[in-house]
């Protein structure tokens, strides 16, 4: 291909996100040209809205830049894999998946104090209900209050505003260099990440044969892996970006294993691990999904 032009979300970390994908496609056709086109979707014009980004939908950081590929405006869109819904436009698909970052949680708290120094009642910055129902369950008597903006912005409102410590992803502060801001990581059986974390995704038009064999070969088969277990638990259990659900899927030789965390009717967390072969891991998603939905009806 002679040119390719990738859309994408005008933040710094988006931004990186996409040369790293840019960075993949040359290293496999050195002659591709690349071209950026920065895109505001709704979720990055909207900083008022009272209503949790991942209750309101993740459509709102995707659809924008979702439309323009399908009219061809641009060739490839680039996405965190979380902000994604399960469930893509008609015509679309993720042509590759990049090689996961840590898709773990992180704290970063004003002062540097751990999570079990902070004063009863410190104020956690997240606008995550999935984020907010672990924290509560880690820590009861904090207050969870909204934090919006990217990343950088947001670790200025930590500091500048009455917050005590925010909730981040691990990865896009590794992609940004900065871990040194991480007081604390939370590992998936204290807070389950959202499907998706840390993997980047690499949005075609079905029918772009020619761009989709090229992406082929920057696919990463873990990642993909991950991606389909987790999100088809989602998709299952209804969660999506309704309610606060977790999960967590990776592999040891020839075994996949997933962790699985819903909030239950009572507020309660649930969370499960489940494993399956390699060749029955098509199924660890929905299988998991459903054991969780009869505990919950």
């Amino acid at each position: 291909m002679a040119k390719i032009v990738i859309g994408t979300r005008g933040s710094k970390l988006a931004l990186i996100q996409s040369e790293l994908a840019a960075s993949a496609l040359k290293a496999t056709d050195a002659s591709v040209e690349i071209e950026m086109k920065i895109i505001t979707p709704q979720g990055d014009r909207d900083k008022t809205s009272p209503i949790p980004l991942d209750t309101i939908g993740k459509g709102w950081f995707s659809q924008e830049i979702e439309g323009e590929l399908l009219d061809g405006r641009i060739d490839i869109a680039v996405h965190s894999l979380k902000d994604m819904l399960t469930e893509l436009p008609k015509g679309l698909v993720i042509g590759a998946y990049l090689p996961r970052a840590d898709a773990r949680d992180v704290l970063l708290t004003k002062n540097g104090e751990p999570l079990e120094n902070l004063r009863r009642g410190a104020v956690i910055g997240t606008d995550s209900s999935r984020r907010q129902t672990q924290m509560k369950a880690l820590r009861p008597d904090v207050v969870m209050k909204s934090v919006r903006g990217n990343v950088p912005s947001r670790i200025d409102k930590l500091h500048s505003e009455d917050y005590d410590a925010i909730i981040l992803a691990a990865a896009g502060l590794e992609r940004l260099h900065m871990l040194d801001s991480i007081t604390r990581y939370f590992e998936p059986h204290e807070i389950t990440p959202a499907p998706g974390q840390g993997t980047i995704a690499i949005e075609a038009r079905a029918d772009d044969t020619e761009l989709l064999a090229l992406l082929a070969k920057v696919n990463d088969a873990d990642a993909a892996d991950s991606a389909h277990i987790e999100r088809s638990f989602s998709d299952v259990i209804g969660g999506g970006c309704k309610a606060p659900t977790g999960a967590y899927a990776w592999r040891e030789g020839g075994m996949w294993h997933l962790m699985g965390m819903a909030q239950g009717p009572d507020g309660s967390i649930l969370r499960e691990v489940l494993a399956a072969s390699a060749d029955k891991k098509d199924s660890l998603g929905a299988t998991l999904a459903e054991k969780f939905l009869s505990k919950m009806s």
